[in-house]
C-alpha cells in the first residue's frame, strides 16, 4: 500500500495543517505557516476562534456522554490529531466508549495511530473516506464493527462545514444522519461572518486564494442545518456560549466567527 505521506503535498497550503499550525502544533510546513501567518495578519483572534471551536467539540462529547448516555461516535473532518481527542473525552467518562474517526487527508492518515490509543475498555477505529461520499464511510468494515445502529450514536461534525459548498451541504448532512436510529445526536459547527465581518471575510479571501474555497453563513442559515431535529438549549449560538467553562466569559463575541449547537434526532 502506498504510503499516506506520499500523497501529501508540501507545495500548497492545507486547512488541517494551518489549523495545526495556528493552534501550536508540529505538522505543517513553511507554505502552510506562510498561509497562518497571513490569515492571522487579517484577523489576530484567529487563534482565539480556532481553540473555542475545539473546546466546543471537547464540551459537547463530555454533554453527550454524561448527560444523554451516548457510548458510540462518528467523528467527520476529525483533521489532525490533537490532544485531548474525542476518545479521550469521552472515555474519561464512559471507558467503553467507541469512537469511528473520518478523513481522507493524507496527512491526517498518516497521523491516524494517534486516534487509536483507545482506553482498554473501549475502542476507537479511523475511516479513509470522503465526508460527501457517506456511504463508503457508512459501508467501511470499521463503521460496521464498532457502530451498534440499534443504539443511538452522536454525530460529530466540527469546523469542517465551511468547506462544504452549497447545494450540496444540508444534503450531506441529512445523509450523514440517515442511518442513525433515533435518539442520536448531531454536534456540528458552522463558521460565520456575522461577528467580525470585515476581519473574517479578508481570512475568507485569503482561504480562496490559498485554493481552500470557504463558505460563511449567518444566523438563520446555521439553524436551517437543524431543521427536523430536537435542538438542545440553548440551540445555534456562538461556539464559546455553548454550556460555557468559567474561563470562557472573558472571550470576546468579536474574536469568534462560528456557530455551534447540539441537536437530537427524533
Amino acid at each position: 500500500m502506498r504510503n499516506p505521506k506520499d500523497r501529501i503535498n508540501t507545495k500548497t497550503a492545507h486547512s488541517a495543517r494551518v489549523y495545526d499550525y495556528i493552534l501550536g502544533g508540529k505538522d505543517h510546513y513553511p507554505v502552510d505557516v506562510e498561509a497562518g501567518d497571513a490569515m492571522c495578519r487579517h484577523w489576530p483572534a484567529l487563534p482565539v476562534h480556532m481553540r473555542e471551536n475545539r473546546r466546543f467539540m471537547h464540551r459537547a462529547g463530555r454533554f453527550l456522554a454524561r448527560e444523554r448516555g451516548i457510548e458510540q461516535f462518528l467523528d467527520i473532518g476529525t483533521g489532525l490529531p490533537t490532544s485531548p481527542n474525542l476518545h479521550e473525552v469521552v472515555q474519561e467518562i464512559t471507558p467503553a466508549s467507541h469512537v469511528v474517526y473520518v478523513d481522507n487527508d493524507p496527512i491526517v492518515l498518516a497521523h491516524a495511530r494517534a486516534l487509536l490509543n483507545s482506553a482498554p475498555e473501549g475502542a476507537t477505529a479511523y475511516v479513509d473516506a470522503d465526508m460527501q461520499d457517506p456511504e463508503s464511510i457508512t459501508q467501511s468494515p470499521q463503521f460496521r464493527a464498532l457502530l451498534d445502529l440499534d443504539e443511538p450514536v452522536g454525530l460529530m461534525i466540527i469546523g469542517i462545514m465551511h468547506f462544504i459548498r452549497p447545494p450540496a451541504d444540508r444534503e450531506l448532512v441529512r445523509r450523514l444522519l440517515e442511518p442513525l436510529p433515533s435518539g442520536s445526536y448531531l454536534a456540528m459547527t458552522i463558521g460565520t461572518g456575522d461577528f467580525a465581518p470585515e476581519e473574517v471575510g479578508r481570512v475568507a479571501e485569503e482561504y480562496e486564494r490559498q485554493n481552500m474555497p470557504m463558505v460563511l453563513r449567518d444566523h438563520a442559515t446555521a439553524l436551517s442545518f437543524f431543521d427536523g431535529l430536537e435542538l438542545v438549549d440553548p440551540g445555534v449560538i456562538q461556539v464559546h456560549k455553548w454550556w460555557p467553562e468559567a474561563d470562557q466569559l472573558g472571550v470576546l463575541d468579536s474574536d469568534i466567527a462560528m456557530y455551534g449547537a447540539v441537536a437530537r434526532k427524533p
